[in-house]
């Protein structure tokens, strides 16, 4: 902990919130990312130092379109949820108790919203009777790499007799039963961390894990009216990505112990807070940490457009994205693969069969051009 307090310089560390951790998932294999996260680095400072900002961030408008539509979904004691868990999850009651966990009695401390989400979840896993339970608002805890991050799911629905289950409300639009797949794909990657959190709760307090569903409720408005809609989705995949990138961050001591001695992210603000470090010298730093570009990082991580431009500088393989990549099995630049293609670079051991297709590729274009 002492060699990632220095890498991050004299600055608290960085809490992680859901769609970070998501994210992690996204490029499990980016050794560069594992580390500025595990040290809790100011990753969009970072980036805005070096020139390379990236404008992640809704738009006003879509935080306004996506707060109206999740009070719609929430009015009057989440009675459209309730409809909507009735349909998919077969919710047999007529009511369900609802309770709102967004402060404690008017104080919204972190940690005694938390104490108070343990103590309800824990009450609810124990009830013998058949109330539905809903619980807006609750907040839930992940360590990170060491560091606790509190995180805060749209709602956990309860049904005994089944299981503890996520609701993620989402504003984009299902049209015809099909949303678009990488909207889908990123709000499956952040409920995953909230089911993970869940079972984590559930473990500390004496309960089975996997009461927490891996299926959970996503709801969307449906064909652009505001009428919501509800879908189950699955997250297993995105819950073992997870795991294992999680694991990965405490296991970064040993990609830590490989960096040089003395080496800093910092950024040396001064007392307004701007930072003075020279950027060339910043840039220097995060170079020697090795990145894993992989064109979904533009929708996922910071420090996406320095890594492009880095990977960009060296003519990496990686800008023809992870597919193009992985089937290219070991050739770093596009430059040896072309190389490898018409003929004139002698493939290494290892690199004879992907030379060999590369050489019928080149040649099936050119009889076609």
């Amino acid at each position: 902990m002492d060699r990632l307090d220095q890498l991050r310089g004299p600055v608290p560390p960085r809490p992680h919130d859901a769609r970070a951790i998501a994210a992690l998932a996204a490029n499990p294999g980016c050794a560069r990312r594992a580390v500025l996260d595990a040290a809790g680095i100011d990753k969009d400072a970072t980036a805005t130092h070096l020139g390379f900002p990236a404008p992640f961030g809704q738009s006003p408008f879509a935080i306004t379109r996506g707060n109206a539509f999740e009070s719609l979904v929430k009015e009057s004691g989440c009675a459209e949820l309730l409809r909507l868990l009735r349909e998919r999850l077969g919710l047999p009651i007529p009511q369900a108790s609802y309770t709102d966990l967004g402060d404690v009695g008017g104080n919204p401390s972190a940690q005694l919203r938390h104490g108070h989400t343990r103590k309800l979840i824990d009450r609810a896993a124990r009830d013998s009777d058949d109330a539905g339970t809903l619980f807006d608002h609750p907040l839930l805890r992940l360590d990170i790499a060491g560091h606790s991050s509190y995180l805060e799911p749209d709602v956990v629905a309860f049904r005994l007799g089944a299981r503890f289950h996520i609701v993620e409300i989402k504003s984009f639009a299902v049209v015809d039963g099909q949303a678009e797949p990488d909207k889908v794909a990123a709000a499956a990657r952040q409920a995953a961390v909230y089911v993970l959190a869940l079972r984590d709760m559930l473990g500390e307090l004496g309960h089975d894990p996997e009461r927490v569903s891996h299926d959970v409720v996503l709801v969307c408005p449906e064909n652009f009216a505001n009428r919501p809609t509800a879908t189950l989705v699955d997250v297993r995949k995105e819950l073992a990505v997870l795991r294992r990138q999680l694991a990965r961050m405490t296991r970064v001591g040993s990609i830590v112990a490989a960096l040089p001695e003395g080496l800093s992210f910092d950024l040396a603000r001064d007392a307004a807070g701007v930072p003075t470090r020279p950027a060339d010298e910043l840039r220097e730093a995060v170079g020697t940490v090795e990145a894993r570009y992989v064109p979904e990082c533009l929708s996922t991580c910071d420090l996406c457009f320095f890594c492009r431009d880095e990977a960009a500088g060296e003519g990496s393989t990686d800008l023809l994205g992870r597919q193009v990549r992985d089937a290219l099995g070991g050739v770093a630049t596009v430059a040896e693969a072309l190389g490898l293609a018409d003929g004139s670079l002698t493939p290494d051991e290892g690199q004879e069969e992907i030379a060999r297709l590369l050489r019928l590729a080149d040649r099936i274009y050119a009889e076609v051009s």
